[in-house]
């Protein structure tokens, strides 16, 4: 493996336990900017900078993942598909789980990782996530 899909992926893995562990800075520690996100609507979510991240991906996003019952994002797949020196495109496969470990949303992504002035960030993703089938019953309470 090159280093830089060793230095693409271990990117991936800080910005994927700083997502769990709801820690913004330590996601924009691993992001570049301008970043772009397709999302599952085919529709274009652009964070100039920094502070456009933190205002969209706090409180709100922490409060939606609680209301579908989330506990973690558990990676299932990780693949380089493309690599050069500066850019790698990683296919990854994802899995929204519970508490139990049980799977409710599992989506492919694309995240685009380039090397900027000697650090590697994200600064593309298109994901194929869709808001999860809630559970029947009153199990989110």
């Amino acid at each position: 493996m090159s280093d830089s899909i060793e230095q693409a992926k271990a990117a991936f893995h800080r910005w994927n336990a700083a997502f769990n562990a709801r820690d913004t800075d330590a996601m924009v520690a691993e992001m570049h900017f301008p970043h772009r996100r397709l999302n599952g609507q085919n529709q274009f979510e652009v964070w100039e900078n920094t502070d456009d991240f933190r205002a969209t991906r706090g409180e709100n996003m922490t409060a939606s993942l609680n209301a579908q019952g989330w506990d973690h994002t558990a990676t299932t797949s990780i693949e380089a598909v493309q690599s050069g020196p500066d850019k790698v495109h990683l296919a990854i496969n994802q899995s929204r789980r519970r508490a139990d470990g049980t799977e409710y949303n599992a989506f492919p992504t694309l995240w685009i990782f380039t090397k900027i002035e000697g650090r590697w960030g994200v600064q593309f993703r298109s994901s194929f996530l869709s808001e999860p089938v809630q559970p029947s019953g009153d199990v989110l309470g």
